[in-house]
């Protein structure tokens, strides 16, 4: 009865939309710091422009959240598949330096309509007593992708060519545009009163998940923009297989432990699962194996399973009726953890090597764990104690 309840028909569509979407942004992680790299970028250039599009992403995603308030989700997820084709295209045609990061400028916009979007609107039409078992299941759209779309960029370019690997994406986004059309045009339920929080940009509630969100996100940018170039060298031939083995892995625990979200409180889920990314970069800094770089996927997916959806969920449960700004707020962190992980680390790995930059991340890990232990769950006890 209760996947009755989560999966009814706009689920399903957006659902779908946002598969096809994230199909064409995932065969982009491994393939194009390989594309770069073949036209001679640089390790720093190849980290700026990776980064480019997490950037440009999260200086819109507070503008959506709060435009959200009052438009429907589907408009803004329409515009953003069809500037995530353009800039599909574009690629095929544009070299590095400027007119490149032009375009990845563009793909963040594009990636930060369609994702605000689209979350927001599962988070408005799921059930509030199953929202974080929604949400687990939203993100296997997600998971699905990744599990299947950075191979199939790896096989593409190397049976094929870059040309076709973005005439791929390309198609893709226009599924996805196709999918989103379907979806019936959700009313905006009119607000008599704006809160402060409703005229913000950004929403302070969501703050303490936004700021975990942000340190994993580091990791996360630096691993896609790197792990690719550092798996070539040390015999990884489709470095796809990494994030392939971290996919499965979180389809395998939001698919049957989805319900752990929604029956133990945010701070228990979380807690374990920061703990397995300080693991997981520890052991890749070590790691020069592809059994090695497996075990890592397995280490490193298990932690996000629950990590990533246990975020939003708690995003949304301190936002009450304001989940369009809290979730511009969560996402824009996000988006500026992922583009600092790529450009710093891009930095780092310039001065040093893939060992002190693995070692980095793991430090960061070590940071958003003893920030969520000393001040996340110290509020969260103190707030407790305040209602008994």
């Amino acid at each position: 009865m209760t996947l009755h309840k989560i999966l009814n028909r706009d689920f399903l569509l957006t659902f779908a939309a946002q598969l096809c979407f994230s199909a064409g942004l995932f065969m982009l992680v491994p393939t194009l710091p390989i594309y770069l790299s073949k036209l001679n970028t640089p390790e720093t250039e190849i980290g700026l422009l990776i980064g480019t599009s997490s950037v440009s992403s999260l200086l819109l995603r507070p503008f959506v959240g709060r435009a959200l308030l009052r438009t429907p989700e589907r408009n803004f997820m329409l515009a953003g598949a069809f500037l995530f084709l353009l800039c599909a295209i574009a690629y095929i045609f544009l070299l590095p330096f400027w007119p490149f990061l032009m375009v990845r400028v563009l793909h963040g916009f594009g990636f930060a309509l369609f994702y605000t979007a689209s979350t927001t609107f599962i988070a408005n039409i799921s059930p509030e007593a199953h929202r974080g078992q929604s949400i687990g299941y939203f993100f296997l759209a997600f998971n699905f992708a990744f599990a299947l779309a950075p191979s199939l960029g790896m096989f593409l370019i190397n049976n094929f060519n870059f040309t076709i690997l973005f005439l791929v994406c390309t198609a893709l986004c226009f599924c996805s545009m196709i999918l989103t059309t379907q979806l019936v045009k959700r009313e905006i339920p009119f607000l008599e009163s704006s809160t402060s929080e409703d005229r913000s940009f950004l929403s302070r509630k969501a703050l303490p998940p936004a700021i975990l969100a942000f340190f994993t996100h580091i990791i996360w940018g630096a691993l896609t923009a790197f792990f690719p170039l550092y798996a070539l060298e040390n015999g990884m031939k489709n470095p796809g297989l990494f994030f392939a083995t971290f996919a499965i892995m979180l389809i395998l625990g939001r698919m049957f432990g989805g319900r752990v979200l929604d029956l133990y409180n945010r701070e228990k889920v979380i807690f374990p699962c920061l703990l397995t990314y300080i693991m997981a970069t520890l052991i890749l800094a070590f790691s020069k194996t592809i059994p090695m770089f497996i075990l890592v996927a397995v280490i490193w997916g298990a932690g996000n399973a629950f990590a990533f959806p246990a975020f939003v969920a708690y995003a949304i449960d301190l936002a009450g009726s304001s989940r369009g700004p809290a979730l511009g707020t969560f996402t824009a962190l996000s988006d500026l953890g992922v583009g600092l992980g790529a450009v710093i680390m891009g930095v780092v790995l310039r001065l040093t090597n893939f060992k002190m930059m693995f070692l980095c991340l793991s430090f960061t890990g070590i940071v958003n764990f003893l920030y969520f232990y000393l001040f996340v769950m110290r509020r969260a006890k103190q707030e407790k104690a305040g209602l008994r």
